[in-house]
This record gives structure tokens, C-alpha cells and sequence, in this order.
């Protein structure tokens, strides 16, 4: 029997400042969305572009990376899981989300925009910039408990 697979891949523009909050349980958590853009020629050759929004959710140390270093408008790499929400609204309504958890997210961009990799499995040599030589350790890979989201 084959394993399941759950592996979201996207590269945009951040399209809102990041917003880091913390749970009940002191764990950091950072939302923002990214925005990827696609053009095609429609059966009589016109050009058309479409515009789709990802949210995007960082946990533990990634988050406070992301919440340190990412602004709109930024280009960025960001791979993860999807995962989906629900909840009821105060109104009584049903509400979902469906979101990427962030696994690792790269800076898309020369030297002088900060460019460098958040994430991934050996984040012992990565660093954010050239001014922060700390290495990432633990991005709190653990288990998500729904209730802990702020948001």
C-alpha cells in the first residue's frame, strides 16, 4: 500500500506584513498570505491573468523568523503541508480554511534583499542574512493542536 502524500509548493508575493501571535500554551504562530499569478491566451489569443491567494501558517521558530524578516511585497519559496480548518463563527455559521503549514520558506532575491532559506530538514547551516549568524534549530515540527490557533 502506498503512503499518502500531502506537499504544497508555492512561490509570490507576500501580499500583507506577517502576523505572529501566541497560543494559550506559549507557542508562536505566523500567518500571512502569499499571492501567485498566472497568465494564459483564452481560445481567440488574448492575454489573461488570474491572481490566486495562499495562507500561509508558521510555527515555533520559523514563525519568529518569518515575523523577523518577511514584509509585503517580498518574494518567497514556501513549502509545506495542506491543512484545513473548521469552525463556527459567532453569526452560527460554518467557516473553513484551507492553509499551507509552512515546513520551509526561502527568500527569492539577490544578496541585498536578504535572500536565504528558513526550514527543511538540516537547519543547522542555514542562516537568514548575513547579520544574524545563529543557526536554526527547532522549527516545532510537533503536533498542531487546533484549538492553540489564536486566529
Amino acid at each position: 500500500m502506498a503512503k499518502d502524500f500531502n506537499q504544497a509548493i508555492v512561490m509570490g508575493n507576500l501580499t500583507r506584513d506577517p502576523e505572529m501571535r501566541t497560543t494559550p500554551s506559549g507557542q508562536n504562530v505566523t500567518s500571512f498570505s502569499v499571492a501567485t499569478n498566472r497568465s494564459w491566451q483564452d481560445q481567440s489569443g488574448e492575454k489573461k491573468d488570474a491572481v490566486e491567494y495562499h495562507n500561509i501558517v508558521a510555527w515555533g521558530k520559523l514563525a519568529e523568523l518569518v515575523n523577523s524578516y518577511l514584509k509585503k511585497g517580498r518574494k518567497v519559496l514556501v513549502s509545506g503541508r495542506l491543512q484545513t480548518r473548521n469552525w463556527d463563527a459567532e453569526d452560527g455559521s460554518k467557516r473553513n480554511r484551507t492553509e499551507i503549514v509552512a515546513t520551509d520558506i526561502n527568500f527569492v532575491g539577490g544578496q541585498n534583499d536578504g535572500g536565504g532559506d528558513f526550514g527543511g530538514e538540516d537547519t543547522s547551516q542555514q542562516k537568514p542574512n548575513k547579520k544574524d549568524e545563529a543557526p536554526i534549530d527547532d522549527l516545532g515540527d510537533g503536533d498542531i493542536n487546533l484549538d492553540d490557533i489564536p486566529f
